[in-house]
């Protein structure tokens, strides 16, 4: 038996933050980053909190990839204040940072039910409706992945002023993100015809609004619909799970710090082609994977060949080299010009058998072997 449901929450369209005013609480921590914190930015979350008399404290020490020293931190800020919710703003890494502190804090002291209400500045993690949080152990090289349904924010606002000033090379790599999430929420093993309509809408509105949002930030309308997909993105993968693209793109966070969208983009290609054992070489055959037959909708979806399978999820690959050139991410680790050939060469091995013990592997439509993963991390230099 499966079952599917959403506890989060949404507040969206015009004048979303206003929801801040009603909130039912009278002390919140509010957790973001320090550039969000010391722009004028967040005065659009305080000035509702202000209109509403909600006493309000910040804490700013949020940093990417979250690690474990600052959650502590985090933890021990909520101890001493004790509010009774927390507003997570930012990026995937304020939120899951957020949840992360909420967890921990009252694993150590119970004082109360506190909400968590998530207000993403990226269209990207959809973290902001998903059971997920991202830990990193900078020493151990490592980035771990939690998953309990208690990390799930109790609400989310969706507004798109909060994403107007984010640079063309972010919208890029965190729309592609969506986009990510949504294509392995429709091939996971996990996947359920309520995740899937859900992904496939995520899908849809990429193909449509990504680039214009990238091309012209103040595209409200471009904003808007990215910031709905990256929520119907997360919702779906809540549901269905991901695969191997986010394992492999874990890896590189934690060792190289590829910026997450990033990464996911430039594996992208690889994984499709894996995933459906179609490449530019393959000639047309009388059985395919399954996964053939999802990336064939997904393609059909984005209005892409559907002359026969093997051009179909061709040209799915095509789209994503095509949408990676026009937004200058790169299509392989060599073109970052940051990481040594003989470091990421070195850390294949290690690489690979952490992507094959991360919790999204399970969901994968084809199953990956070690010699799977270090081949494609090669194809990737």
């Amino acid at each position: 038996m499966k079952s599917f449901d959403i506890k989060t929450k949404i507040y969206f369209g015009d004048q979303a933050l206003d929801r801040l005013i009603e909130i039912p609480y009278h002390k919140v921590l509010v957790i973001t980053d320090p550039f969000m914190a010391q722009s004028n930015m967040i005065n659009l979350i305080t000035d509702p909190l202000k209109k509403g008399n909600i006493e309000f404290d910040i804490f700013k020490d949020v940093v990417p990839d979250p690690p474990i020293e600052k959650i502590s931190e985090g933890v021990k800020k909520m101890l001493e204040y004790r509010p009774e919710a927390i507003i997570a703003v930012g990026g995937g890494s304020a939120i899951d940072s957020s949840k992360s502190i909420r967890e921990f804090a009252l694993r150590v002291d119970n004082y109360a039910e506190v909400g968590l209400i998530a207000i993403p500045t990226t269209s990207g993690t959809g973290s902001e409706v998903t059971s997920f949080a991202v830990v990193s152990d900078p020493k151990e090289q490592m980035k771990y992945p939690l998953v309990s349904r208690s990390l799930t924010p109790d609400e989310a606002i969706l507004d798109a002023e909060l994403v107007k000033s984010v640079p063309p090379a972010i919208t890029a790599d965190t729309g592609m993100d969506v986009f990510t999430h949504a294509l392995e929420a429709c091939v996971s093993t996990n996947r359920n015809d309520f995740s899937t309509a859900l992904a496939e809408k995520a899908i849809e509105i990429c193909g449509v609004f990504l680039l214009r949002a990238y091309l012209d930030g103040n595209d409200t309308h471009a904003r808007q619909k990215m910031h709905s997909a990256s929520c119907l993105a997360g919702l779906a993968f809540n549901s269905a799970s991901l695969g191997i693209n986010h394992s492999m793109a874990h890896q590189l966070g934690a060792t190289f710090h590829v910026p997450h969208g990033r990464a996911n983009a430039m594996l992208l290609p690889h994984i499709i082609e894996f995933n459906s054992d179609i490449n530019k070489h393959s000639k047309s055959r009388t059985e395919y994977l399954p996964a053939v037959k999802r990336y064939s909708t997904v393609a059909q979806i984005l209005g892409l060949s559907s002359y026969n399978k093997i051009m179909t999820v061709r040209s799915l690959v095509n789209w994503v080299q095509f949408m990676l050139k026009e937004m200058d991410i790169p299509l392989s680790i060599s073109q970052l010009g940051k990481i040594d050939k003989e470091d990421y060469f070195n850390a294949i091995d290690r690489m690979a058998d952490a992507a094959l013990a991360d919790a999204c592997t399970a969901t994968n439509p084809r199953v990956p072997r070690k010699a799977d993963i270090v081949q494609i991390y090669k194809d990737l230099w």
